[in-house]
């Protein structure tokens, strides 16, 4: 990929008044932060979360009512008295902010910052997942009511691996003494710089300014910004988002895959359909095992594990007829070739007939998770393995993006750190 984008345009970063804990307020910050939104396992992990602090990030994100209109009206008055009773507080000059996340020797630094938003076409911002609208919709709503980007999108951009610019800034900072510093209930310790001088503010935003970015998580909430800025009738701040910027040739991002429980799909049904379309055979767990089996069987072509009823299934060589007449054909081999490309146009649309619709999928980044859920509900947890980076950058440099949830980069910023207000 290419580091800068078309015709001298890059990203525009600019510095805001983060909104952030008052320390003496909550219990502790590690307390009141959480993932993003869309890793936070329903129900038991956003359970957990509400009682970890009566002021944890999720009441935000993901508010808990009746309708959607009560949810997005609860988190924005749940966000009004945090702000009136001092549990959240602006910062007094606007800033860029150095963060960093560290656990068992991986470290990765970034800058979050405002950006000034831009559509896939001109090639400065770069998605490589499509989106589901009902998703957007429902963010829409949320970041409508709240007036506010509540967490961070995570966003990469090669550098060139040269303490320079951006990435020079970003090391000196670290040296300095943080903001916050807190360490979450999965063993990540996560710290918080603002960057106000003028003169690091410049060098950060004037390298950047020739580089494009590939989002790495947060389609979502990216396409909710762009929906939203349509919304407004003059410039503003609708016309930035609130992003995290990493720089992976200094700190490359690990690549997971995302995995699908089929709600409504038993398991025995699930493997009878595949009759002669794929290989199927059982393989020996525990979940650990059978995943180093699904990984073996994919350097070879697509391979999905099959579980919900207490055994392992490796489904591997489909059809080559079946997939000529299945998969879309005006699309690169590349992406013709895709785990998740084979597994919604094959799999889900055409031998299993599930409707890419909440109600018969759900997406779950955690695999342990997708297996116990899957039992529970007597369903079918279809375990993946994750793309490599280069596939998805060489995707998004065509313009071509990738099935909807094909891939989780990470670590991902934790949500509850830094927050922007709109108004």
């Amino acid at each position: 990929m290419t580091t800068s984008g078309p015709a001298g345009q890059g990203l525009r970063l600019i510095p805001f008044h983060g909104l952030r804990y008052v320390p003496e307020r909550v219990g502790s910050l590690a307390a009141v932060t959480s993932p993003p939104y869309d890793v936070v396992v329903r129900p038991d992990g956003l359970n957990h979360l509400e009682s970890a602090d009566p002021h944890n990030i999720v009441r935000l994100i993901l508010p808990q009512a009746a309708t959607p209109e009560a949810r997005n009206e609860q988190a924005a008055r749940t966000l009004a008295d945090w702000l009136a009773e001092g549990v959240l507080h602006a910062d007094p000059e606007p800033a860029l902010y150095v963060y960093e996340q560290r656990r068992d020797g991986l470290v990765q630094r970034g800058v979050i910052g405002a950006l000034a938003l831009s559509p896939a076409e001109a090639g400065i911002v770069l998605p490589h997942e499509d989106v589901m609208p009902h998703v957007v919709t429902d963010r829409a709503g949320l970041m409508r009511a709240t007036s506010a980007n509540l967490e961070p999108l995570l966003l990469t951009y090669p550098g060139e691996g040269a303490h320079t610019g951006a990435a020079a800034v970003i090391e000196a900072v670290a040296d300095r003494e943080p903001l916050l510093s807190t360490t979450t209930e999965d063993g990540f310790h996560h710290r918080l710089w603002a960057v106000t001088d003028p003169a690091e503010l410049g060098a950060v935003t004037g390298d950047l300014a020739h580089r494009q970015a590939l989002i790495a998580d947060g389609h979502h909430r990216w396409a909710t910004y762009l929906r939203l800025q349509s919304e407004q009738t003059g410039p503003g701040p609708w016309d930035y988002g609130l992003v995290l910027l990493v720089d992976t040739a200094q700190y490359p991002l690990q690549v997971r895959a995302i995995h699908r429980m089929l709600r409504r799909l038993p398991v025995a049904d699930a493997l009878a359909a595949l009759a002669g379309s794929f290989r199927v055979r059982q393989v020996e767990g525990p979940l650990e095992s059978a995943m180093t089996a699904l990984a073996d069987a994919a350097a070879g072509g697509n391979a999905f594990l099959i579980t919900g009823d207490g055994t392992f299934h490796l489904v591997t060589d489909p059809d080559p007829e079946l997939i000529a007449r299945t998969v879309r054909t005006d699309r690169p081999e590349a992406w013709r070739r895709l785990d998740a490309t084979v597994l919604h146009a094959t799999l889900l649309d055409h031998l299993w007939h599930v409707p890419d619709e909440p109600e018969q999928i759900a997406y779950i980044h955690d695999t342990a998770a997708t297996v116990e859920m899957a039992e529970r509900n007597g369903g079918t947890a279809v375990l993946m393995h994750p793309v490599r980076e280069e596939v998805v950058r060489d995707l998004a440099r065509q313009g071509v993006t990738m099935p909807r949830k094909s891939t989780s980069f990470g670590p991902k910023p934790a949500t509850g750190l830094v927050l922007r207000a709109l108004d």
